[in-house]
């Protein structure tokens, strides 16, 4: 396969996996990852995706920055940021795979039982209370322990946000400022670290203009779904970027 070839396979990937991004509010790099690590590896990949996962995430927050949820976007974060740390001290200490494949078979349970379960009315807010909340704030602690160790956290901070926010565009938005927070970390930790080379940052640029088109596509589509459907959409994407994630995990 000739360079350019590459570049193009990348570029088509990004653009698909951020559209969807845009219109659910989280996958794009979960998603992306097993395409792009085909083509360039994993440890090239994630920094060029986290990377594009940050500027969906800017113009996402700039667009809809009314519609954040600022209580469960602290408490996300919050939760989160206590077992980012962790999970950046564990990157090269924790096995990836099965902790990977843990993570994976878990979402991926809880997306089925998403689709198949009779979903809410789009207006009511689940009652994260009792041995539910205490759940649900475990694996917001659990989410920032496996995105800081391997950036793929993603699915179960999502859990978290599918129960506590059900209008579709508070969810889309409130979940793009947590993922402008942490990979804001991310980013800062690997620039410190001189984790990025000057390739990494050469695609990642190569590939913005890519991000922002499946933003706009994405952003269109979101704005036209009705509600309850944008539900479904919601969990089958959390279904693949498991998927995705058991995939890695078992590569």
């Amino acid at each position: 396969m000739n360079g350019h070839t590459e570049y193009l396979l990348i570029f088509a990937t990004i653009l698909l996996s951020n559209t969807a991004s845009s219109l659910v509010g989280f996958g794009g790099s979960i998603l992306a990852l097993p395409f792009v690590a085909m083509l360039i590896g994993v440890k090239a990949a994630v920094p060029v995706l986290v990377v594009q996962a940050w500027v969906l995430a800017v113009f996402i927050c700039c667009h809809a920055h009314r519609s954040i949820s600022w209580r469960d976007w602290a408490k996300i974060v919050g939760f989160v940021v206590v077992g980012l740390p962790v999970g950046l001290w564990a990157a090269g200490v924790v096995p990836e795979a099965p902790l990977k494949l843990i993570v994976g078979l878990f979402t991926l349970g809880l997306g089925v039982y998403g689709i198949i379960r009779p979903l809410p009315r789009a207006d009511s807010r689940e009652r994260l209370i009792g041995w539910k909340g205490r759940a649900m704030t475990a694996l917001l602690a659990l989410g920032g322990v496996v995105h800081g160790a391997f950036a793929t956290g993603g699915p179960l901070i999502v859990v978290y946000g599918t129960r506590a926010m059900p209008e579709k565009s508070t969810f889309r938005v409130t979940m793009s400022a947590t993922w402008l927070t942490l990979n804001t970390i991310l980013l800062v930790q690997w620039f410190i670290r001189g984790s990025f080379t000057a390739p990494q940052l050469k695609l990642a640029a190569m590939c913005i203009p890519f991000t922002l088109a499946g933003m706009v596509f994405g952003t269109a589509a979101h704005y036209r779904v009705e509600e309850l459907l944008f539900r479904r959409i919601l969990y089958v994407v959390l279904v693949i970027a498991s998927l995705m994630l058991l995939r890695s995990a078992l590569a």
